[in-house]
Protein backbone atom coordinates (compact mmCIF):
# COMPACT_ATOMS: atom_id res chain seq x y z
CA UNK A 1 0.00 0.00 0.00
CA UNK A 2 1.10 3.57 -0.82
CA UNK A 3 2.46 5.65 2.11
CA UNK A 4 1.54 8.65 3.27
CA UNK A 5 1.22 11.99 1.12
CA UNK A 6 4.50 12.93 -0.45
CA UNK A 7 6.48 16.05 1.17
CA UNK A 8 7.79 18.39 -1.02
CA UNK A 9 11.03 16.87 -2.99
CA UNK A 10 14.38 18.56 -1.99
CA UNK A 11 17.09 18.45 -4.51
CA UNK A 12 19.24 15.47 -4.68
CA UNK A 13 22.90 15.54 -4.17
CA UNK A 14 25.46 13.23 -4.39
CA UNK A 15 27.44 11.49 -1.85
CA UNK A 16 30.89 12.74 -2.03
CA UNK A 17 32.26 9.10 -1.65
CA UNK A 18 30.20 7.77 -4.65
CA UNK A 19 28.84 9.70 -6.60
CA UNK A 20 25.19 8.45 -6.08
CA UNK A 21 22.71 10.77 -6.24
CA UNK A 22 20.52 9.86 -2.82
CA UNK A 23 16.69 10.44 -2.80
CA UNK A 24 15.81 12.08 0.63
CA UNK A 25 12.97 12.14 2.46
CA UNK A 26 10.47 8.89 2.87
CA UNK A 27 10.54 6.26 0.34
CA UNK A 28 6.79 6.18 -1.14
CA UNK A 29 6.20 2.64 -2.44
CA UNK A 30 3.58 2.04 -5.72
CA UNK A 31 0.72 0.28 -5.23
CA UNK A 32 1.01 -1.64 -8.41
CA UNK A 33 5.16 -3.02 -8.42
CA UNK A 34 5.14 -5.67 -10.85
CA UNK A 35 3.22 -6.36 -14.50
CA UNK A 36 4.26 -8.22 -17.91
CA UNK A 37 5.06 -5.79 -20.63
CA UNK A 38 5.01 -7.41 -24.78
CA UNK A 39 7.83 -8.86 -24.83
CA UNK A 40 6.39 -10.98 -21.74
CA UNK A 41 3.51 -12.06 -23.12
CA UNK A 42 4.72 -12.44 -26.41
CA UNK A 43 7.39 -14.75 -25.13
CA UNK A 44 4.62 -16.71 -23.18
CA UNK A 45 2.31 -17.26 -26.29
CA UNK A 46 5.91 -18.22 -28.43
CA UNK A 47 6.53 -21.21 -26.18
CA UNK A 48 2.52 -21.91 -25.50
CA UNK A 49 2.72 -24.91 -28.16
CA UNK A 50 5.77 -26.22 -26.39
CA UNK A 51 4.02 -26.49 -22.96
CA UNK A 52 1.36 -27.78 -24.41
CA UNK A 53 3.62 -30.69 -25.64
CA UNK A 54 5.08 -30.69 -22.52
CA UNK A 55 1.31 -30.86 -21.25
CA UNK A 56 0.77 -34.14 -23.70
CA UNK A 57 4.27 -36.04 -22.54
CA UNK A 58 3.72 -35.43 -18.91
CA UNK A 59 -0.07 -36.93 -19.48
CA UNK A 60 1.17 -39.78 -21.38
CA UNK A 61 4.13 -40.46 -18.46
CA UNK A 62 1.10 -40.30 -15.61
CA UNK A 63 -1.51 -42.84 -17.81
CA UNK A 64 2.13 -45.47 -18.46
CA UNK A 65 2.53 -45.32 -14.54
CA UNK A 66 -1.57 -45.53 -13.58
CA UNK A 67 -1.74 -48.22 -16.00
CA UNK A 68 1.63 -49.55 -13.72
CA UNK A 69 -0.81 -49.52 -10.71
CA UNK A 70 1.13 -46.42 -9.67
CA UNK A 71 -0.76 -43.39 -8.22
CA UNK A 72 -3.62 -42.07 -10.19
CA UNK A 73 -2.36 -40.19 -13.74
CA UNK A 74 -3.87 -37.07 -12.34
CA UNK A 75 -1.75 -36.84 -8.99
CA UNK A 76 1.94 -36.72 -11.25
CA UNK A 77 -0.26 -34.35 -13.55
CA UNK A 78 -1.38 -32.26 -11.36
CA UNK A 79 1.78 -31.58 -9.38
CA UNK A 80 3.58 -31.28 -12.46
CA UNK A 81 1.16 -28.04 -13.43
CA UNK A 82 1.43 -26.95 -9.99
CA UNK A 83 5.18 -26.81 -9.57
CA UNK A 84 5.60 -23.75 -11.21
CA UNK A 85 4.48 -22.16 -8.20
CA UNK A 86 7.75 -23.02 -6.85
CA UNK A 87 9.55 -20.16 -8.40
CA UNK A 88 8.25 -17.31 -6.11
CA UNK A 89 8.45 -19.96 -3.08
CA UNK A 90 11.41 -17.86 -1.22
CA UNK A 91 13.01 -21.04 -0.03
CA UNK A 92 12.51 -23.20 -3.36
CA UNK A 93 13.80 -19.55 -4.95
CA UNK A 94 16.95 -19.97 -2.44
CA UNK A 95 18.29 -23.72 -3.56
CA UNK A 96 17.59 -22.28 -7.29
CA UNK A 97 19.88 -19.26 -6.85
CA UNK A 98 22.69 -21.67 -4.78
CA UNK A 99 22.42 -24.83 -7.08
CA UNK A 100 21.12 -24.16 -10.19
CA UNK A 101 22.48 -20.49 -10.52
CA UNK A 102 25.68 -20.75 -8.60
CA UNK A 103 24.96 -17.65 -6.72
CA UNK A 104 26.18 -16.89 -2.39
CA UNK A 105 25.36 -14.77 0.29
CA UNK A 106 27.01 -11.53 -0.40
CA UNK A 107 30.46 -11.24 2.20
CA UNK A 108 29.44 -8.34 4.95
CA UNK A 109 31.48 -5.59 2.89
CA UNK A 110 29.31 -6.59 -0.46
CA UNK A 111 26.23 -6.75 1.70
CA UNK A 112 26.93 -2.89 2.87
CA UNK A 113 27.49 -1.87 -0.62
CA UNK A 114 24.55 -3.95 -2.30
CA UNK A 115 22.35 -2.55 0.08
CA UNK A 116 23.08 0.89 -0.10
CA UNK A 117 22.83 0.76 -3.89
CA UNK A 118 19.92 -1.33 -3.96
CA UNK A 119 17.94 1.07 -1.82
CA UNK A 120 18.40 4.02 -3.68
CA UNK A 121 17.64 1.98 -7.05
CA UNK A 122 14.17 0.69 -5.40
CA UNK A 123 13.60 4.09 -3.75
CA UNK A 124 13.67 5.53 -7.08
CA UNK A 125 11.04 2.78 -8.60
CA UNK A 126 8.75 2.70 -5.57
CA UNK A 127 9.37 -0.90 -4.98
CA UNK A 128 9.90 -2.53 -1.77
CA UNK A 129 13.50 -3.37 -1.96
CA UNK A 130 13.23 -6.31 0.93
CA UNK A 131 10.92 -8.05 -1.55
CA UNK A 132 14.15 -9.30 -3.17
CA UNK A 133 16.79 -11.66 -2.58
CA UNK A 134 20.39 -10.10 -3.80
CA UNK A 135 22.96 -13.13 -4.10
CA UNK A 136 26.72 -12.51 -5.63
CA UNK A 137 27.94 -14.69 -8.62
CA UNK A 138 32.49 -15.77 -8.40
CA UNK A 139 33.04 -13.69 -11.71
CA UNK A 140 35.67 -11.50 -13.66
CA UNK A 141 32.92 -10.38 -15.61
CA UNK A 142 31.15 -7.05 -14.98
CA UNK A 143 27.49 -8.75 -15.15
CA UNK A 144 24.22 -8.73 -13.37
CA UNK A 145 21.12 -11.21 -13.56
CA UNK A 146 17.37 -11.17 -12.68
CA UNK A 147 15.79 -14.69 -11.92
CA UNK A 148 12.75 -15.96 -10.42
CA UNK A 149 10.50 -14.16 -8.89
CA UNK A 150 13.00 -12.17 -6.52
CA UNK A 151 16.45 -13.15 -7.15
CA UNK A 152 18.94 -10.16 -8.09
CA UNK A 153 22.87 -11.40 -8.59
CA UNK A 154 26.17 -9.30 -9.22
CA UNK A 155 29.06 -10.26 -9.93
CA UNK A 156 31.83 -10.04 -7.62
CA UNK A 157 33.84 -8.26 -10.13
CA UNK A 158 31.11 -5.48 -10.60
CA UNK A 159 30.61 -5.23 -7.11
CA UNK A 160 34.53 -4.25 -6.53
CA UNK A 161 35.33 -2.37 -9.81
CA UNK A 162 32.41 -0.37 -10.47
CA UNK A 163 31.31 2.82 -8.37
CA UNK A 164 28.20 2.97 -6.36
CA UNK A 165 26.54 5.28 -9.24
CA UNK A 166 27.45 2.61 -12.37
CA UNK A 167 26.46 -0.22 -10.07
CA UNK A 168 22.79 1.41 -9.49
CA UNK A 169 22.73 1.31 -12.96
CA UNK A 170 22.92 -2.25 -13.28
CA UNK A 171 20.98 -3.39 -10.60
CA UNK A 172 18.14 -0.66 -12.29
CA UNK A 173 18.51 -3.37 -15.37
CA UNK A 174 17.91 -6.46 -13.55
CA UNK A 175 15.21 -4.25 -11.75
CA UNK A 176 13.36 -3.68 -15.14
CA UNK A 177 13.42 -7.84 -16.01
CA UNK A 178 11.53 -7.94 -12.45
CA UNK A 179 8.85 -5.03 -12.55
CA UNK A 180 8.36 -6.06 -16.88
CA UNK A 181 8.03 -9.74 -15.93
CA UNK A 182 10.80 -10.91 -18.28
CA UNK A 183 12.47 -12.64 -15.12
CA UNK A 184 9.43 -15.11 -14.02
CA UNK A 185 8.28 -15.34 -17.52
CA UNK A 186 11.49 -16.97 -18.84
CA UNK A 187 12.11 -19.66 -15.67
CA UNK A 188 8.42 -20.63 -16.32
CA UNK A 189 9.05 -21.30 -20.04
CA UNK A 190 11.93 -23.22 -19.52
CA UNK A 191 10.40 -25.21 -16.63
CA UNK A 192 7.49 -26.22 -18.51
CA UNK A 193 8.71 -26.58 -21.71
CA UNK A 194 11.40 -29.26 -20.39
CA UNK A 195 9.77 -32.48 -20.72
CA UNK A 196 8.48 -31.56 -24.56
CA UNK A 197 12.49 -30.91 -24.66
CA UNK A 198 13.73 -34.02 -23.29
CA UNK A 199 11.47 -36.40 -25.61
CA UNK A 200 12.37 -34.35 -28.27
CA UNK A 201 15.88 -35.09 -28.09
CA UNK A 202 14.87 -39.05 -27.07
CA UNK A 203 13.32 -38.73 -30.56
CA UNK A 204 16.38 -37.52 -32.11
CA UNK A 205 18.51 -40.57 -30.25
CA UNK A 206 15.67 -43.01 -31.69
CA UNK A 207 16.00 -41.95 -35.54
CA UNK A 208 19.68 -41.70 -35.10
CA UNK A 209 19.59 -45.89 -34.56
CA UNK A 210 17.53 -46.01 -37.82
CA UNK A 211 20.44 -46.64 -39.89
CA UNK A 212 21.03 -50.16 -38.29
CA UNK A 213 17.81 -51.27 -39.23
CA UNK A 214 17.01 -53.19 -42.66
CA UNK A 215 16.61 -51.07 -45.77
CA UNK A 216 12.73 -52.32 -45.60
CA UNK A 217 12.42 -51.47 -42.35
CA UNK A 218 14.07 -47.95 -42.46
CA UNK A 219 11.67 -47.12 -45.90
CA UNK A 220 8.60 -47.69 -43.72
CA UNK A 221 9.48 -46.11 -41.01
CA UNK A 222 10.82 -42.57 -42.78
CA UNK A 223 7.05 -43.07 -45.26
CA UNK A 224 5.51 -43.18 -41.84
CA UNK A 225 7.01 -40.76 -40.66
CA UNK A 226 6.75 -38.59 -43.93
CA UNK A 227 3.01 -39.15 -43.68
CA UNK A 228 2.08 -38.12 -40.44
CA UNK A 229 4.30 -34.81 -40.95
CA UNK A 230 2.35 -34.04 -44.13
CA UNK A 231 -1.26 -35.04 -42.33
CA UNK A 232 0.10 -32.98 -39.27
CA UNK A 233 0.62 -29.67 -41.57
CA UNK A 234 -2.19 -30.02 -43.25
CA UNK A 235 -4.46 -30.02 -40.29
CA UNK A 236 -2.39 -27.07 -38.43
CA UNK A 237 -2.29 -24.83 -41.94
CA UNK A 238 1.50 -25.37 -41.57
CA UNK A 239 1.66 -24.14 -37.60
CA UNK A 240 3.37 -27.18 -36.65
CA UNK A 241 6.38 -25.62 -38.40
CA UNK A 242 6.40 -22.86 -36.03
CA UNK A 243 8.43 -24.62 -33.69
CA UNK A 244 11.40 -24.26 -36.11
CA UNK A 245 11.53 -20.78 -35.90
CA UNK A 246 10.88 -20.15 -32.00
CA UNK A 247 14.47 -19.95 -31.53
CA UNK A 248 14.93 -16.46 -33.62
CA UNK A 249 11.75 -15.69 -32.85
CA UNK A 250 12.58 -16.02 -28.94
CA UNK A 251 16.45 -14.27 -29.34
CA UNK A 252 14.59 -11.34 -30.83
CA UNK A 253 11.93 -11.21 -28.39
CA UNK A 254 15.04 -11.16 -25.40
CA UNK A 255 16.78 -8.78 -27.14
CA UNK A 256 13.97 -6.30 -27.10
CA UNK A 257 13.21 -7.51 -23.51
CA UNK A 258 17.02 -6.59 -22.42
CA UNK A 259 16.07 -2.74 -24.67
CA UNK A 260 13.29 -2.37 -22.14
CA UNK A 261 15.38 -3.37 -18.85
CA UNK A 262 17.84 -0.33 -20.28
CA UNK A 263 14.65 1.42 -20.62
CA UNK A 264 13.50 1.26 -17.30
CA UNK A 265 17.16 2.13 -15.77
CA UNK A 266 16.98 5.42 -17.93
CA UNK A 267 13.45 6.12 -16.41
CA UNK A 268 15.28 5.78 -13.28
CA UNK A 269 17.68 8.76 -14.05
CA UNK A 270 20.50 6.01 -14.96
CA UNK A 271 20.63 6.47 -18.40
CA UNK A 272 24.56 7.95 -18.30
CA UNK A 273 25.98 5.33 -15.97
CA UNK A 274 25.12 2.62 -17.92
CA UNK A 275 26.32 3.79 -20.60
CA UNK A 276 29.66 4.20 -18.98
CA UNK A 277 29.26 0.39 -18.22
CA UNK A 278 28.65 -0.71 -21.81
CA UNK A 279 31.97 1.71 -23.03
CA UNK A 280 33.71 -0.45 -20.27
CA UNK A 281 32.08 -4.06 -21.99
CA UNK A 282 33.25 -2.76 -25.90
CA UNK A 283 36.88 -1.25 -24.22
CA UNK A 284 36.84 -4.84 -23.02
CA UNK A 285 35.65 -6.84 -26.23
CA UNK A 286 38.31 -4.39 -28.19
CA UNK A 287 41.55 -4.96 -25.76
CA UNK A 288 40.49 -9.14 -26.38
CA UNK A 289 40.48 -8.54 -29.72
CA UNK A 290 44.06 -6.54 -30.07
CA UNK A 291 45.48 -9.43 -27.82
CA UNK A 292 44.14 -11.80 -30.03
CA UNK A 293 45.63 -9.99 -33.35
CA UNK A 294 49.12 -9.40 -31.32
CA UNK A 295 49.05 -13.13 -30.51
CA UNK A 296 48.61 -14.24 -34.34
CA UNK A 297 44.76 -15.61 -33.55
CA UNK A 298 42.38 -14.87 -36.00
CA UNK A 299 38.97 -12.48 -35.19
CA UNK A 300 36.04 -14.98 -36.38
CA UNK A 301 33.44 -12.17 -37.16
CA UNK A 302 29.70 -13.72 -36.14
CA UNK A 303 27.83 -14.94 -38.65
CA UNK A 304 24.44 -13.95 -39.49
CA UNK A 305 22.61 -17.26 -38.02
CA UNK A 306 25.00 -16.26 -34.46
CA UNK A 307 23.55 -12.75 -34.54
CA UNK A 308 19.85 -13.58 -34.79
CA UNK A 309 20.26 -16.57 -32.06
CA UNK A 310 21.93 -13.93 -29.53
CA UNK A 311 19.84 -13.05 -26.85
CA UNK A 312 21.10 -9.95 -26.02
CA UNK A 313 21.34 -6.90 -28.53
CA UNK A 314 25.51 -5.56 -29.47
CA UNK A 315 26.64 -2.97 -27.72
CA UNK A 316 26.31 -0.28 -29.82
CA UNK A 317 22.61 -0.90 -30.15
CA UNK A 318 22.08 -0.56 -26.58
CA UNK A 319 24.33 2.33 -26.39
CA UNK A 320 21.99 4.03 -29.52
CA UNK A 321 18.84 3.29 -27.08
CA UNK A 322 19.91 4.92 -24.45
CA UNK A 323 21.85 8.16 -26.08
CA UNK A 324 17.90 9.03 -27.50
CA UNK A 325 16.85 8.45 -24.47
CA UNK A 326 18.62 11.24 -23.19
CA UNK A 327 18.67 13.27 -26.21
CA UNK A 328 14.47 12.90 -25.87
CA UNK A 329 14.64 14.51 -22.20
CA UNK A 330 16.99 17.52 -22.84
Amino acid sequence: MPYEPEEPEKPQTPDPDDGLLRRPGRIHIAARQRGADATTLGSLALHFPHVLASLAVVFAASYVIDILRGPPWWIPLGAWALSGVLAFHRPSERLIARWLLGLRHPAPDEARKLRSVWREVTARAGVAGDAYQLWVEDSHEINAMAAAGHIVGVTSHSLSTLPPAQLAAVLAHELGHHTRGHAWASLLVFWYALPGRLAWRLLLRLAACIDRLSVGAAAVVVGLLGAVVIALATATYGLVFLPFATPYLAAALSRRSELRADEHAAGLGFAQQLMAVLHLEREKELTERSGAAAMGIPFAREGVISRLLDSHPDVHTRLHHLQTHLDSRR
